[in-house]
């Protein structure tokens, strides 16, 4: 899709307006739209996630230990992260819907295919196809966030967007664990999740589409509503606007964007590929137990992104501007965030470390609402280059986390420094989210 306004013209005269149909209250395709997405991210981090819940009995089985583990952990980032901006630029020229779909369909694939490799190198290999696969969800997401939502519905849709991470890796602590357990093999279980992901991917071909005038289930009235907002944000973009993607990086805003958004994955990507091991050696958990601690903390995760994003756009419906919104809702989110990790490295009992790991997780979410970044600095048709730029940054972080923290527990024996790890990247969080980017008005780009 070279241009959202234009695809909203085309729309437009293939499906002129009708009197009665302006009367009407506007349908809410649009939420329905965004619960899909929440639906496909959720799989997106069940199939991710089914490789750390599984280590324990692959690194038996294949006789690894926990360098190779990071390796192995690692490695989906490597392709995810190389495919972020390429990924968002396929979702601006071509649309979201068909790089949704397609990527939803090969990432099921990679994930099925898992559990014929019959060695480490094989199922790294597998690993950097699903990452590759997966790369384009997110950006594209993005872009649908631009398209279809208001400028006070947009906060929830990004968490509705990013809340599948917390809500995923939680059902897929239980659904994997599950499966292993009903099949007593985690080849089967890495099946039957491949093959439920190929199927959720032509439900997602078959309800989204790129513009609302596009969807037989948009009335006259949501496609007004979202119009009228989309017109009043067209209205701040610059008449000076450059149109050459590489001058987003003369900006502040743009590597605070980035490197926020790295700080915020550092800290997430490492309690999702490392607590269940952490939780397994440390804590003594087996894996049921394993599996019920993991879905509480980060479905923790999940009811928090769920509330952020209702307060962000409650709030900016009450007449608070867009930037003290963001700054203090991140700003809260960091801080308390960084200081219950760090409690994590002073506490010795299980429940409460699990108590601990679920604030975390319950604030932190709450910056989920970073995916609305994009389209405040952005117009609509460099929104997903955008989103892929940031995304990148975060899986910059995705790809050294993994190691970094193997190398640690191997070397040391303790977890105790990857927690400070951990602890740090709150704080860089902190800092970029709410001293760097300027939320107030759109880049000339």
């Amino acid at each position: 899709m070279q241009n959202t306004m234009t695809d909203g013209a085309k729309a437009t005269a293939a499906a002129p307006a009708s009197a009665p149909d302006a009367a009407l209250q506007p349908t809410k395709v649009r939420w329905k739209i965004f619960l899909m997405m929440l639906f496909l991210i959720s799989i997106n981090y069940i199939d991710r996630a089914s490789l750390s819940v599984a280590m324990p009995l692959i690194a038996k089985e294949f006789d690894i230990g926990p360098a190779v583990q990071g390796l192995l952990l690692s490695s989906f980032f490597w392709t995810y992260a190389l495919m972020q901006i390429p990924g968002g630029m396929l979702a601006d020229r071509f649309g979201p819907r068909v790089v949704i779909a397609g990527a939803t369909v090969g990432w099921g694939f990679f994930q099925a295919i898992a559990a014929v490799c019959t060695g480490w190198v094989p199922l790294l290999l597998t690993r950097l196809g699903l990452g590759a696969a997966e790369a384009p969800i997110y950006p594209a997401g993005g872009k649908l966030n631009g398209i279809w939502m208001t400028q006070t519905e947009r906060g929830r849709g990004a968490t509705l967007l990013d809340g599948g991470a917390p809500l995923g890796a939680a059902l897929g602590a239980i659904l994997i664990s599950g499966l292993i357990a009903l099949f007593g093999s985690w080849r089967t279980a890495f099946v039957v999740a491949g093959v439920g992901t190929v199927i959720a991917g032509y439900f997602a071909w078959s309800y989204i589409r790129n513009h609302p005038r596009q969807h037989p289930g948009v009335n006259e009235a949501e496609a007004r509503y979202i119009e009228a907002s989309h017109a009043a944000d067209a209205a701040k973009e610059s008449a000076n606007a450059s149109g050459r993607v590489l001058d987003f990086f003369r900006y502040r805003s743009v590597w605070g964007m980035f490197f926020g958004w790295m700080c915020f994955n550092a800290l997430f990507y490492g309690l999702l590929t490392w607590m269940p091991n952490y939780l397994s050696k440390v804590h003594g958990f087996d894996i049921k137990q394993m599996g019920g601690a993991v879905f509480i903390m980060f479905f923790s995760g999940f009811v928090g992104e769920m509330f952020g994003g209702w307060l962000a756009d409650k709030w900016m419906a009450a007449g608070a501007s867009q930037s003290k919104v963001l700054r203090t809702l991140f700003g809260i989110s960091s801080i308390i965030a960084t200081i219950a990790i760090f409690m994590v490295t002073q506490i010795t009992n299980p429940v409460a470390v699990v108590v601990l790991l679920s604030v975390t997780l319950f604030f932190l979410r709450w910056c989920g609402l970073f995916w609305c970044v994009p389209s405040i600095l952005g117009t609509r048709a460099k929104v997903g280059f955008l989103g892929g730029t940031m995304n990148l940054g975060g899986n910059v972080a995705g790809i050294g986390v993994p190691i970094v923290v193997g190398l640690i527990v191997q070397a040391t024996g303790s977890y105790f420094m990857a927690l400070m790890l951990f602890t740090a990247a709150g704080a860089g969080l902190f800092v970029c989210s709410t001293m760097l980017i300027d939320y107030s008005k759109k880049l000339p780009v």
